[in-house]
């Protein structure tokens, strides 16, 4: 497979050498994380050839002795090396029954730089200060970029580019196959993984018709106001009885394997949070279509998705503003920084543009407002709001805050 480098992720890999933490690299599956790894590794020699580096892939049958703790353990500090660095990389590390006792020993002797990776289930952040005794440091990989995806092709123009990642999106593995369907078999595999062994297996799920049903409803509902009464209510229609409890738990369980974010309502004249429904968002696109089909294509729905993940990748905190019984599409604060944004895949028409601006005219604070669509030029202004371009803003050409 044809790699790419992804310099944003590395830096933070190669930057955390040397701290004391057990660095945990996260993500939805196949969204890169052995390849990084890899990568990682590679530029570890370059810098330093006497590094030592112990590499284990649970995914090869070479290391299927090592699925035992004990012989993990032993395996490590066998191969240790005296007066460099000894950097070990695991892969899979929830094929290693009881991998923890493992992990957190090797941290004990205070003479590992630790990386593993493992199945998003079995390595929920919320699982990671039960499982290890040390400090983690999680960094979570995403599906490529518009412009990772660029680069990949090899495509220059933006709007070429974005036309072709909106319908194969950012699952790099299924870039190997030519044909659509056998493209969206792949992405289709991957979440069928995700739901029937992976969640599955950590929460004891009896019933994988509701969790099925679950995630087909959220993906047919990206970017749409849901609560867990309108999805409960919704499924029971369809023929499907569950309980809001249920409910919850299976909703849970798919933002927990990092396949589905939950971005909560936020009153900005009021300053508080709102209970009356939240959004949800895929980690790529690609997986709506490859469950539900492209007949529907929805642009505007898949745009505001696109947009959301990548404001995430910028390490943007996002939530859905609401004023005056109008809608933002997000509130994205970075530190000290907010921004306000609009997304529309066509604002050609005077009523629309209308429709997307006039939310962001009526917020009274000095913090920057946007509106990002698919305009096909260079950015404007319209009374202090920037109109840009959704393909230039993906492939972070424009100069936006």
């Amino acid at each position: 497979m044809k790699l790419i480098d992804r310099p944003d992720y590395l830096n933070m890999l190669l930057s955390a050498q040397g701290t004391p933490d057990i660095k945990v690299i996260t993500g939805v599956r196949r969204s890169g994380k052995s390849k990084l790894l890899e990568a990682f590794a590679d530029a570890v020699l370059r810098d330093n050839p006497r590094a030592n580096i112990i590499r284990i892939n649970f995914n090869l049958l070479e290391f299927e002795p090592l699925t035992e703790y004990h012989a993990l353990y032993r395996y490590v500090t066998r191969h240790h090396v005296e007066g460099t660095a000894n950097i070990v990389i695991i892969d899979e590390i929830q094929m290693c029954d009881n991998f923890e006792k493992a992990i957190n020993s090797l941290h004990a002797l205070e003479q590992y730089n630790l990386y593993i990776t493992g199945s998003n289930a079995f390595l929920m952040s919320s699982d990671l200060a039960t499982l290890f005794t040390g400090r983690t440091f999680q960094i979570e990989v995403l599906p490529f970029s518009l412009s990772e995806f660029a680069r990949y092709h090899e495509l220059s123009q933006p709007d070429e580019a974005l036309d072709r990642y909106l319908r194969e999106g950012g699952m790099p593995g299924s870039y190997l196959y030519s044909d659509e369907k056998a493209r969206f078999a792949y992405i289709s595999d991957i979440l069928d993984m995700l739901i029937l062994r992976d969640i599955k297996q950590k929460h004891h799920v009896r019933n994988t018709e509701q969790l099925a049903r679950t995630c087909d409803f959220l993906l047919d509902n990206i970017g749409n106001i849901v609560s867990l009464r309108s999805i409960t209510a919704g499924l029971c229609a369809a023929g499907l009885k569950m309980s809001e409890k249920t409910l919850a738990n299976h909703v849970e369980h798919l933002c927990s394997a990092f396949l589905l974010y939950r971005v909560r309502r936020f009153d900005i004249a009021g300053k508080k949070y709102l209970s009356s429904g939240d959004k949800y968002y895929l980690v790529d696109h690609s997986f709506r279509y490859a469950k539900l089909g492209t007949k529907k294509l929805d642009f505007g729905h898949v745009y505001e998705n696109m947009v959301a993940i990548e404001l995430i990748r910028r390490g943007f905190e996002i939530y859905v503003g609401a004023l005056y019984k109008k809608e933002i599409d997000f509130v994205a604060v970075r530190r000290d920084e907010k921004v306000y944004i609009q997304v529309s895949d066509d604002i050609s028409s005077e009523t629309t543009f209308e429709r997307e601006i006039s939310p962001l005219l009526k917020i009274r604070d000095a913090y920057p407002k946007t509106v990002i669509a698919r305009t096909r030029h260079e950015t404007t202004d319209w009374e202090g709001v920037k109109v840009i371009d959704i393909a230039r803003w993906l492939m972070g050409l424009e100069d936006w805050l």
